[in-house]
């Protein structure tokens, strides 16, 4: 008896992979790689000693401690916000959780702005604070943790909504405290999609501008951001050098996030494996 195929809605394995390759190649290889043969062309010597200028070195710094104190708050927040929405039902339930995605449709100058508005020390809340916090490090790294915070929510919250709380209700009958409910029955089941979200999170800050460049101030080895120093290269006209900035740039983020992947499947092999 021959089997009928059931006809596909999208074209075969060959075509879509041709397709897919295609689109990857046009829209993230190939930028990646114009802007790694400009920056080979200035040589090694030109492309290292441009990387060792304190003041790019400084804005690498400060880029990449900031986004991953924003991480980290994040993760912690992040989770935290995902719990709320998914175990409790409250007024307002749905606002809260289209306002998780505020930070993605607003346009990230005026993200930036309302923050300098909020955080000046003349503004709405700065002036009720005892230290400064827009121009300094300080407004880089809130400006980072909102406009973030959708990553970890959103990479948490599906999990949360498949995972039974009837395993919660369990561990507490059986005497587990709340931090031992969340570290042994919790924890395994969303670190996964935890450090997906941290990693996505951390590349879209190690790359923030809009929102950052307004609260930031912008002092040079103070609280100057590594987009700032590539953005400063270009309208110098010196395109090499912004290359090389963002080339060393891109390498430390791609390694970051290639650790967070391999921790990833670790987690993932590990739980399978005591499945």
């Amino acid at each position: 008896m021959r089997l009928l195929k059931t006809p596909s809605v999208l074209p075969g394995f060959n075509i879509s992979l041709g397709i897919t390759v295609l689109c990857l190649s046009l829209l993230v290889v190939l930028p990646f790689a114009m802007m790694a043969v400009t920056a080979a062309g200035m040589g090694f010597s030109s492309f290292w000693q441009t990387i060792a200028e304190p003041r790019v070195l400084s804005a690498v710094w400060l880029t990449l401690k900031m986004s991953f104190f924003a991480m980290l708050t994040n993760i912690v927040f992040g989770t935290l916000t995902a719990w709320v929405l998914v175990r409790y039902e409250f007024p307002g339930r749905g606002l809260v959780n289209a306002l998780v995605d505020l930070p993605f449709a607003l346009p990230t100058a005026v993200t930036g702005i309302a923050l300098a508005t909020l955080y000046a020390p003349n503004g709405w809340l700065g002036r009720f604070f005892p230290f400064k916090i827009a121009f300094t490090p300080t407004g880089i790294w809130i400006a980072l943790v909102f406009v973030s915070l959708p990553f970890i929510v959103r990479a948490v919250q599906p999990v949360l909504e498949e995972l039974s709380g009837e395993y919660e209700e369990a561990a507490a009958t059986l005497g587990a405290s709340r931090f031992t409910t969340f570290r042994r029955v919790l924890l395994p089941e969303i670190a996964p999609a935890l450090l997906t979200g941290a990693g996505m999170m951390f590349a879209r800050a190690t790359g923030e501008f809009g929102s950052v460049i307004f609260i930031a101030g912008n002092v040079p080895m103070v609280s100057e951001i590594l987009p700032l120093i590539i953005t400063g290269k270009l309208e110098q006209y010196d395109v090499q050098g912004a290359s090389a900035v963002a080339l060393f740039m891109l390498l430390i983020s791609f390694s970051i996030l290639f650790a967070l992947n391999i921790a990833q499947w670790a987690l993932g092999k590990r739980a399978g494996a005591k499945a």
